[in-house]
């Protein structure tokens, strides 16, 4: 797992000045400081459906693939951004013919998580309280305008979707059952009974 760095001073203060000045938080680039982190590109491994990805970026493209063959040409690709840009390329036939409907709840559970399974990531995002996220894409089209906003025009689900956990982890059970929740639903198989570890 990567190891956290040192944010150099300036940019954390560029960061806290626009956060007090307008009420909220602005990130695109995984690599960008001090929120790099809250990007599906951000490379931070973690366990989802019991198997480890890289980034969030794969986990959740890996439910879009129809076929196991499709998901690990998609999960082969050499960066974050070649798995997106490989999973938005598929043909109709090779996505789960509900991926519409689905895609919202992955990206959901993906986010919980890589947030839950990571004390300085979910330490990073409660540190924002009650500020707006907003994922700040830089060229105009429909995918950066679902998933955030573009010149301040879009839906800003990844933004959304992070506050929405931020308030999920900040109430003190929700903690212990996200926490919790890998562990609630390890299942072990023993004949003629299922047993939940937990």
């Amino acid at each position: 797992m990567a190891k956290s760095a040192k944010l150099p001073k300036p940019q954390i203060a560029a960061a806290v000045a626009y956060k007090q000045a307008t009420g909220e938080i602005l990130f695109y680039r995984a690599n960008e400081k001090p929120y790099g982190p809250f990007s599906n590109l951000y490379k931070r491994s973690f366990v989802f459906e019991g198997r480890e990805f890289a980034t969030a970026e794969h986990a959740y493209q890996a439910g879009k693939a129809a076929k196991e063959s499709v998901k690990e040409w998609i999960l082969s690709a050499p960066s974050p951004a070649l798995v997106a840009m490989a999973a938005h390329g598929l043909y109709t036939w090779d996505i789960v013919p509900n991926w519409a409907q689905i895609k919202f709840d992955r990206m959901r559970a993906v986010l919980r998580a890589k947030f839950t399974q990571h004390e300085d990531l979910r330490a990073l995002l409660l540190s924002t309280g009650t500020a707006r996220l907003v994922e700040a894409g830089k060229t105009n089209n429909p995918v950066n305008r679902l998933w955030g906003e573009v010149n301040g025009i879009g839906q800003n689900m990844l933004g959304v979707m992070l506050m929405e956990l931020r308030k999920e982890l900040s109430t003190p059970t929700q903690i212990s059952k996200a926490v919790g929740t890998k562990r609630a639903l390890t299942v072990t198989k023993r004949p003629n009974r299922l047993l939940a570890n937990g």
